[in-house]
Formats: structure tokens, C-alpha cells, sequence
């Protein structure tokens, strides 16, 4: 690829220690509670402004536009942002070639400092992240907190794994020689994140590239373009070289698909919906002229999650778990659980418990931090309510099944869970991504496992049971990347529970895992002889 004169170096700023997770903010704090009204208030003041799109450095306008709002309160513009179409494809995927020739070259220290800074910033300004995710993509206080602390912990995360790597040595070492191997990056990466965890995975796969030594072309999706933004600036502020990130929200048809399919792009990293990852995987496979490589794809898609709860169960514990695990982010996650799976022996006990404890929960404005908020778009949320509508006909409506105008004009739905949903129906196997849960009645353990199993994903699962054997059982039988005992099947923490699933659910890339730089680059192995 194309050289240039290197920029200034970056500092190196390695932070000593083994990696420790980003804390919570405690909201039980009154101190916290002000400060992210403040943090919130700050915020509200700069909704409505314009951003540009970043090819190598170089701010550029289009005509037209995408308008990020706020899903609480459409009528709010959270950010204006150029809409990038195929005729600015060229223009980024040069600028990032022309970038890949110095950064590819950058020493590691110097790569994972910049990482490092960034997580020491964020830090900072963290309630102001947060905020920003309030307003944007509808989360509650909580939810803001994990998404931001989980970008904090990618930084942290990767920079420690690329030094790491950079001290890797082959198993043997042959008699008169010397042998050497290196992980180097592959090149240009499309990434396409998505909006649920609109700076966590954005960021996490964009640092994860750039550690590695890669550019980048960025993609956001265009229901959270401003916190992409926020980010890329932050980067930009940390001394981040031009050309390195190149900012271009887009059309998934027009951008998207030229991105994809240009011959010097050499991977995609991408999270989303199984249609469009499919899609991609598809486009990425065919050879364009001039393309000299096979094309990587890092792919994270959907999921139809289950929670199987046994007989001997703690039933408590159960409800809790699964109304967390169903309902945090109105069910907008792919490792959501949108199946529970219940013992036959205590499946009345188990709906009645879950009917109450779901009616208890709050639905609003997410700017006073209720527990539930509005789902992220009116296209979504007809989709939702449509899912419901099929629900209501094939099962029983235990609560909620329709849209909560009490709680605003944005696009809120009510918690709702629907019973005796049959194996291989609509709603047992289609992923709904919304706040609806349904719930399927198993025979025996044999029997759930089998319902749970029985879908074209593979992603997320949690068993809650009092039986050691059960349990292990489990752990050999149910197909999913990621198994929770005992415990929500949402949550995963960066380093403990290393992210991606089976099946039709991805590439099973383990995110915030050991193995995860491994699909941004590639071995080279050196033998020298020596006298």
C-alpha cells in the first residue's frame, strides 16, 4: 500500500498492572445522581449541532443529511450528520491506504498508548458519554453506564493484548537458527457497527483494528451517529494520525455495499442483524478486480436466546433473571432473552411471580432514569407490535401487548410477556429484538434443552437449576457461544465472558477475549539461519 511521511510520534504512556474492569457509577449516591443531571443538562445544550465526515483528516459536507433523534422524544434532533454515498467510498478507502503505510509501521507501545489515553479521557467525561447514550439511543442511567464502562474496558483490554502479542514466539526454536513470529495487521477494515451498543461495539471493533495496526473506514449506523462521532473527536484529541479512522456515516444499500465489495478493503468487521451479516459474508466472498487477498469477515449477528428454569430452581432468583434479562434496553440486545423456558411442575408459579414483577417496572423519559425507555425507532416499533399481534393469536397474553402513550410521543412499548408459545412457532423462533418475552412450557430437562437448542442461533443461554448434574449437563449440551448458570443471560463482562456465538448467530469472534486481535491480523513466521 501507499506510503507517507510519518506523523509526529505518538507519546508512550503504558499503564502498568493487570487489567481490572471499569466500576459502575453508584446512583445510590445523591453526589452521582447530580452530577449526571448535570452531565444531562450539558448535554441537552449541544443537541441539533452538524458533523462533518472525516476522510483523511479533511472535514467534508453533503447534501444529504442524516438527522439522529431521539427515540423518547422524535421531535428532538440529537445531531445532523453528512450522509455518505458510493462516490465517497474512493476517497476514504485511499485515505486509509495512504494511512496504513506509517500506521502499520507505528510501534505497538505507541499504538496501545494512544488506547490508553483515550480509556484515561474517558474516563473523565464518562457521566458526559453516558449522557449522550441517554439522549441518542434511549438508555436509562444503568444501561449508559455499562455501555461506556465496556468501551473504557475494550481500550484497556486490547492495548494489554497488543503488547501481549507483540511478545509472541514460536513453540520451538530449531537448532542453528533463529525463529521469529509476528502478528502484523491485515489493512483496511470496513466497520459497521450497530446501534444497541452504539459506543461500546463501535468503538471495540474500531480500536481493536487500529491496536492491531490497521485503518479503518467507520461506518455507524444512522440510529446513532453521534456518539460515533464524539468518539472519532476524542481519538482525534488523543493524537490519533489523519486517515487512521475515517468517519462516514452512510446508507447500508449505497455506502455500505460499495464498502464491502471494494477490492482494497481486506476484512469487514461487523455487528447486526443475521439478513444483513449474510449479506455481507456473501459480498465479501466474491473476488473483485484487483482484489489480492480473501477478504476477513468478523461477524456478530442475531440471537433467540433462551432461559431454561427447572423445577428445583430458586425461583426468585429465576424471575429476577430473566425480567433482567428480557427487558433491560426494552429487549434490544442480541444476547436478550427472549425465550424462557419452564418446568411444566411450576410453570403457573413461575408466570404468576413474573406478571408481578414485570408490572413494577417503570417506563419513561430515560433522562429521569425509569427502567424501562422508548425503542429506537417507529420502524422498529411497528415491527414489535406486529410480533405482539401474531403473539396474541398463537398464546396468552399475560401483560402489556401494546404501545405505552402514557409514557411520551416517542416510540415506547409496554413489557410483554406471552405464554404458551408452541416449539417452532413464529415468535419461539424469530428474533423480535424489542421488549417481548415469551414463554414456552418443557416436560422435563431432556425436553427444554431440546426447545432450546432448536433454533438457527446459537448466541446467549442461562439455566437456572439446583442440580450439579443438570448443570453440567448444560455446559456439554446447550449450543451457545456464551452459558450463564444461575444468572441473567445479559451482561457479559469484558475479559470474564469473551463475546460470540454459534450457528447463525456469527463467527463466534469473542470479543473482549484472548483470541479476538487475532482475526485483525496475521502470522508471519521468519526463519534465519545463523552460524
Amino acid at each position: 500500500m501507499a506510503t507517507m511521511e510519518a506523523p509526529p510520534r505518538l507519546q508512550v504512556r503504558l499503564h502498568q498492572g493487570a487489567f481490572k474492569n471499569e466500576p459502575f457509577v453508584d446512583f445510590t449516591k445523591e453526589e452521582n445522581v447530580r452530577k449526571m443531571r448535570s452531565a444531562i443538562e450539558k448535554v441537552r445544550g449541544l443537541l441539533g449541532r452538524e458533523y462533518d465526515l472525516i476522510v483523511g483528516g479533511k472535514r467534508l459536507k453533503t447534501s444529504d443529511k442524516i438527522r439522529s433523534i431521539n427515540p423518547a422524544m422524535p421531535s428532538e434532533v440529537v445531531g445532523v450528520h453528512q450522509k455518505a454515498g458510493k462516490e465517497h467510498v474512493e476517497p476514504a478507502v485511499q485515505a486509509a491506504c495512504k494511512a496504513f503505510g506509517h500506521w502499520s509501521h507505528t510501534s505497538v507501545e505507541e499504538r496501545a498508548s494512544l488506547l490508553f489515553h483515550v480509556a484515561d479521557v474517558m474516563r473523565e467525561r464518562k457521566l458526559e458519554y453516558m449522557a449522550w447514550l441517554v439522549f441518542e439511543v434511549s438508555k436509562n442511567w444503568a444501561e449508559a453506564d455499562a455501555d461506556i464502562s465496556e468501551t473504557i474496558d475494550f481500550c484497556e483490554f486490547y492495548a494489554r493484548e497488543a503488547l501481549r502479542f507483540a511478545k509472541a514466539e514460536p513453540p520451538v526454536q530449531l537448532p542453528g537458527e533463529r525463529d521469529t513470529l509476528t502478528y502484523i495487521p491485515l489493512g483496511v477494515g470496513a466497520v459497521i457497527p450497530p446501534w444497541n451498543f452504539a459506543c461500546a461495539i463501535m468503538a471495540g471493533m474500531t480500536v481493536a483494528s487500529i491496536v492491531s495496526g490497521n485503518t479503518v473506514v467507520l461506518k455507524p449506523s444512522s440510529d446513532s451517529p453521534t456518539i460515533a462521532a464524539k468518539f472519532v473527536e476524542l481519538l482525534e484529541e488523543c493524537g490519533m494520525p489523519e486517515g487512521v479512522v475515517n468517519f462516514c456515516p452512510g446508507g447500508g444499500a449505497t455506502f455500505g455495499d460499495a464498502l464491502v465489495s471494494h477490492p482494497r478493503i481486506r476484512y469487514i468487521a461487523f455487528t447486526g442483524s443475521r439478513e444483513v451479516g449474510l449479506h455481507i459474508n456473501q459480498s465479501a466472498a466474491q473476488q473483485q478486480p484487483g482484489q489480492l487477498w480473501i477478504k476477513r469477515t468478523v461477524l456478530e449477528m442475531g440471537g433467540k436466546d433462551a432461559i431454561i428454569v427447572d423445577a428445583d430452581a430458586d425461583i426468585d432468583a429465576a424471575v429476577e433473571g430473566v425480567a433482567a434479562s428480557a427487558f433491560g434496553f426494552q429487549g434490544q440486545k442480541c444476547s436478550a432473552c427472549s425465550r424462557a423456558i419452564i418446568d411444566d411442575r411450576i410453570y403457573d408459579k413461575f408466570i404468576e411471580q413474573l406478571k408481578s414483577r414485570v408490572e413494577r417496572l417503570t417506563i419513561g423519559d430515560p433522562t429521569l432514569n425509569p427502567n424501562m425507555a422508548a425503542v429506537i425507532n417507529e420502524g422498529s416499533m411497528n415491527d414489535i407490535l406486529r410480533y405482539i399481534e401474531i403473539g396474541k393469536k398463537d398464546g396468552r397474553l399475560i401483560t402489556g401487548g401494546e404501545r405505552d402513550t402514557n409514557a411520551g410521543e416517542g416510540y415506547f412499548i409496554k413489557p410483554t410477556i406471552i405464554a404458551d408459545i408452541a416449539p417452532k412457532s413464529t415468535l419461539e423462533q424469530e428474533e423480535i429484538f424489542g421488549p417481548v418475552l415469551v414463554v414456552i412450557r418443557a416436560r422435563n430437562f431432556d425436553h427444554a434443552l431440546e426447545i432450546a437448542n432448536d433454533t438457527e442461533f446459537g448466541l446467549t443461554g442461562a439455566v437456572y437449576s439446583g442440580s450439579r448434574e443438570k448443570l453440567d449437563r448444560a455446559v456439554r449440551e446447550f449450543h451457545v457461544g456464551n452459558l450463564y448458570l444461575n444468572r441473567k443471560c445479559t451482561g457479559a463482562m469484558v475479559g470474564a465472558h469473551p463475546f460470540g456465538g454459534f450457528n447463525m448467530s456469527g463467527t463466534d469472534s469473542k470479543s473482549g477475549g484472548p483470541d479476538y486481535l487475532y482475526l485483525f491480523t496475521q502470522a508471519k513466521s521468519v526463519g534465519e539461519k545463523i552460524e
